[in-house]
């Protein structure tokens, strides 16, 4: 395999809502949303969990000079590692962010300036010394890289999500985090969207029987994960946005129990490289 044909995902954050390191999260980790695809030499970076933290160092370490970083959505927990992402410090680093649920009511960098002001934050976004901002509609089939296709889909999600499906060569991983099923009803974009998909990350916040108790939430199950898969005829699942309240312990059997009803199906750890 030469350097072009690379193509992978790794998980720098794998939780949901808060970061819970500790010592009954180290198996599957205790940071929020990050994902590093790399496609071939180029990497694009979904989310900016606190996860981010630890890519952003291992970026500067390889000498990029140049980083994409798009985003699901922008609540807490997937933009709380933004104020300390270090290639955003480099004067010879250009960072361009990238959403597309905010238009037309906001814009990314006013959610960004907004999180890095006073009195929620000491340092200004204007510190950064060379970021570009990119607001788009979500729907938009885009190529951030040569090579590498990036489709969008919307996804059910209070104050609206995006979801991503980034191709290259013949290959497709899917991210679907945070969504919310209806009960009973597959949701025909998602399914739609995930079509013969070699990866799908999807939301699997809950189980069948918590989500009884969080309807409206706006997270989905292990169990409606693999009724997409099968739906869609994906290859591989991958559960994530664990449940912040979620032990290594806790998540060990809920991850047996989806390789049950679904072999090859995996709940996500920090550090875990999957290649399609």
């Amino acid at each position: 395999m030469t350097d072009q044909d690379v193509f992978s995902i790794r998980f720098w954050g794998t939780r949901g809502s808060i970061a819970v390191p500790g010592p009954t999260t180290v198996q599957f980790g205790g940071n929020t949303t990050c994902f590093e695809i790399r496609c071939g030499r180029e990497v694009l970076v979904i989310d900016g969990g606190s996860g981010l933290m630890g890519l952003g160092r291992k970026l500067l370490r390889e000498g990029r000079r140049d980083v994409k970083i798009f985003f699901t959505h922008t609540h807490w927990d997937h933009i709380c590692g933004i104020p300390f992402f270090a290639p955003a410090y480099a004067p010879d680093t250009e960072v361009h962010f990238y959403a597309g649920h905010l238009l037309p009511d906001s814009s990314l960098k006013a959610v960004l300036c907004n999180m890095m002001m006073a009195p929620l934050f000491p340092v200004p976004i204007e510190v950064f010394r060379s970021c570009r901002f990119n607001d788009f509609e979500c729907g938009l089939v885009q190529e951030p890289v040569p090579g590498v296709t990036l489709r969008t889909c919307w996804l059910n999600h209070p104050n609206g999500a995006c979801g991503y499906r980034i191709e290259h060569g013949d290959k497709s991983i899917c991210i679907i985090t945070d969504t919310e099923h209806r009960k009973g009803e597959l949701d025909q974009t998602i399914v739609d969207f995930c079509r013969n998909a070699d990866i799908m990350v999807y939301d699997a916040m809950f189980t069948d029987d918590e989500y009884e108790r969080h309807v409206g939430w706006g997270h989905s199950t292990w169990q409606e994960a693999i009724r997409v898969a099968d739906a869609a005829g994906v290859e591989k699942v991958v559960l994530f946005h664990h449940n912040p309240m979620n032990s290594d312990e806790r998540m060990f059997a809920i991850e047996a129990a989806a390789a049950e009803a679904r072999p090859g199906t995996v709940a996500a750890r920090e550090g875990m490289e999957l290649v399609p």
